[in-house]
């Protein structure tokens, strides 16, 4: 039976990922910091930046390794270091490293006007370890740079069961507070392409069965709306609510989501059906239930700041909750 490790098997990612190999036939290891429920894949206790523990992980060698957490080139030099133990390797990394032909992209002040849809051959941010993108660019090319066959993955904004920034709790949180009215920017039409885990599971399969040296896109079949997003979660939970949209961009965090871009960014397809044949397992409307029933159960358990640390965190672009401000603005528009 070929074998698969899978680094943050027991996160966001790692939740669709293990279960798609076990059920195409793999034996699964998944190494992890604690204690988890990896279902029938066997977990490796231990820190991916403990020498011992990668030894443990990839004892025997394994087929496919799988990391779904690594944030720079950093992560991927122990690994390298160990290549004789890697048949090949598949690597999340991100649709935010994505610029235009002016280097404008997501983390610039100027936001990217990017091609709709746009390619794997779109330029990127030059490598480095001083933001996000450029150190997923330079985890990139610390792979590709090996022997180790690598499929590298680059998604968008991600949403499943477990995740640590879900961008849904903007609307979920609002259906629990029963709050019946969806006030966005942009006039609703912003289109931040979406990533449900259950593409990445499915892609992460596919590429393990077939190693090859491959960049891909990884997003939901559709770029929605922020409007059609809101109306997807809201039907999620069985609620109606009305939208109100706001011209340009948020006003005192009026109309402002995780989504709320002023250009779109829609990701390209093709290329992951043409190499792969992958085929996807459903758009957004399908498989966003499943994340907001995770919020849900998972709000209700803890202070939804101590279970969605990555959320707080994306508060830096301003609140996402200003109720005062939103029923001001309505006053003043009604």
């Amino acid at each position: 039976m070929a074998t698969a490790l899978v680094i943050g098997g027991s996160g966001q990612i790692g939740r669709a990922a293990v279960p798609a190999l076990l059920a195409d036939g793999w034996d699964v290891r998944v190494l992890a910091r604690h204690e988890a429920d990896v279902g029938d894949a066997r977990l490796v206790l231990g820190d991916r930046q403990d020498p011992d523990a990668l030894d443990a992980a990839l004892a025997g060698g394994v087929d496919v390794l799988v990391d779904v957490v690594a944030y720079d080139d950093r992560q991927a030099v122990p690994l390298l270091e160990r290549a004789d133990r890697i048949g090949s390797a598949v690597v999340v990394s991100s649709a935010a490293v994505y610029v235009d032909d002016a280097g404008a992209g997501l983390e610039s002040d100027v936001f990217g006007s990017f091609p709709v849809p746009m390619t794997e051959d779109q330029p990127t941010v030059a490598a480095g370890r001083d933001s996000y993108a450029t150190g997923k660019v330079a985890l990139e090319q610390a792979w590709a740079a090996s022997s180790v066959p690598t499929t590298v993955l680059r998604p968008g904004a991600i949403h499943g069961p477990g995740c640590i920034q879900p961008r849904e709790w903007t609307f979920v949180k609002r259906v629990l507070d029963g709050r019946d009215v969806r006030v966005l920017a942009y006039d609703g039409r912003s289109r931040f392409h979406t990533t449900s885990t259950a593409v990445l599971g499915e892609l992460v399969r596919l590429a393990a069965r077939h190693p090859e040296d491959r960049v891909l896109n990884a997003a939901d079949p559709e770029a929605l709306t922020v409007a059609e997003i809101a109306q997807a979660v809201d039907a999620a939970l069985g609620a109606t609510s009305r939208l109100v949209t706001v011209p340009g961009e948020p006003v005192d965090d009026v109309g402002l989501t995780p989504w709320a871009v002023p250009r779109p960014v829609v990701l390209d397809m093709r290329r992951a059906a043409d190499r792969l044949g992958y085929v996807a397992p459903g758009g957004y409307a399908d498989t966003v239930g499943a994340c907001v029933e995770w919020l849900v159960r998972a709000a209700a358990v803890r202070d939804w700041r101590e279970a969605f640390p990555g959320f707080v965190r994306m508060e830096a672009m301003g609140d996402f909750f200003a109720y005062a401000a939103e029923d001001a603005y309505l006053a003043r528009t009604s």
